[in-house]
């Protein structure tokens, strides 16, 4: 885990109009597939915006994200291109400062990020809002063992991973127990605005 004063590379966002709604969930909840749903209903509204995280691992089919180096990774970290930045089963993930600007325009920012940068983001923006996606556990060990990616390491060590940080608490729960397409259209109202508890 990376420390709250580390994370985060620009000075708080108080100036920014913009919502962030952030994604968090134990590995194998269906962040990803949700996220997917959700991007193509929103679309055509250009005041979302689905911000693509930089990750220094393979990227997989089901994800919108930026595969790097490490090399590429610590560089473009030294030039200050993150807005938050993170590490996760020995992996680096970051966001990039183009969220700043989205925010600043009055946008909505959606992202997936780790739980461990929850309280940093919280005191460095002004409006946050944390949507946890969870299931039971016997359904996220069916998903993650489905998966079978080796990269992410061990099964149990990252069905155990706790993150103790009142901070994190989140705003709004979605047991992801349905179907996709029921849980996305919640995700959908939750960034929207149109709903502020799941």
């Amino acid at each position: 885990m990376i420390e709250a004063p580390e994370n985060i590379d620009h000075r708080p966002a108080t100036a920014a109009t913009g919502r962030l709604v952030l994604l968090v969930g134990p590995s194998g909840a269906g962040k990803d597939t949700l996220l997917g749903f959700a991007k193509a209903a929103c679309a055509e509204d250009p005041g979302i915006v689905f911000a693509r995280r930089v990750i220094t691992r393979e990227a997989s089919a089901a994800e919108d994200n930026e595969e790097v180096s490490h090399d590429a990774f610590e560089a473009a970290k030294a030039r200050g291109d993150y807005a938050v930045h993170w590490e996760a089963h020995n992996h680096r993930y970051a966001l990039s400062r183009t969220i700043d600007d989205e925010l600043g325009a009055g946008r909505t920012v959606v992202a997936n990020v780790s739980r461990t940068v929850i309280g940093a983001m919280r005191r460095a923006y002004a409006d946050v809002v944390v949507v946890l996606i969870t299931a039971p556990p016997q359904v996220l060990a069916e998903r993650l063992a489905k998966r079978g990616r080796s990269s992410d390491g061990r099964l149990e060590n990252r069905l155990g991973r706790i993150v103790d940080d009142t901070n994190t608490a989140p705003d709004i729960t979605l047991v992801n127990v349905s179907s996709a397409e029921y849980h996305a259209r919640q995700l959908v109202r939750i960034i929207k605005g149109e709903c502020r508890n799941g």
